[in-house]
């Protein structure tokens, strides 16, 4: 009876482990597309490091959450497929180079189970926001009473699709290969 309890007690801490790193994980993730989408926001651009972070956390992960090596190996290989779309949609410029790698990096952490959720929430995103910026760049003017960004925004012709990617990328939570354990815990 001592042994079994004793077990039982082993096997709960280490569940609440794995469910605290992958609240850690998820917490990473979110923070990382939130941080990409202000700074395409305030710049037009998405630092190179939160794309190599995103990409890079993921593995070590999911390693502790436990998936399986073939599955991470998966997921890391269809973040760099997504990447090669995404460096053509770059030549095409249809999409910025940082939004391409950020992308990918996202891509990574959905796989392709959660793929159709975040493209679907991605599109859904930017459709609303290319809607507005063309709005307000057709019906507001630059003002000095205005914050720097904003203005910026009105002048240029990019759109901050990083905001999208990040609406994308926090809807498909949900979808992500390790988060059943972590969002259920009692």
């Amino acid at each position: 009876a001592w042994g079994r309890r004793l077990l039982d007690i082993l096997h709960a801490k280490r569940r609440h482990k794995v469910a605290m790193l992958e609240i850690l994980a998820l917490t990473a993730f979110a923070g990382l597309l939130i941080y990409a989408a202000c700074s395409d926001i305030a710049s037009l651009t998405i630092p190179n490091w939160v794309s190599i972070a995103l990409s890079g956390i993921f593995p070590a992960a999911a390693l502790a959450a436990g998936l399986p090596l073939g599955d991470i190996g998966m997921h890391m290989l269809f973040g760099l497929a997504v990447l090669a779309i995404g460096f053509f949609l770059f030549q095409a410029n249809i999409i910025g180079g940082g939004d391409a790698k950020l992308l990918a990096a996202a891509t990574v952490w959905t796989g392709f189970p959660g793929l159709p959720i975040f493209l679907f929430w991605t599109a859904v995103a930017g459709g609303i926001l290319a809607l507005a910026l063309l709005a307000a760049r057709q019906f507001l003017n630059q003002a000095e009473s205005h914050p720097a960004f904003l203005n910026r925004l009105l002048k240029q012709t990019g759109i901050p699709y990083g905001l999208a990617i990040m609406a994308g990328g926090l809807m498909a939570i949900p979808a992500l290969p390790f988060t059943v354990g972590a969002l259920t815990s009692p």
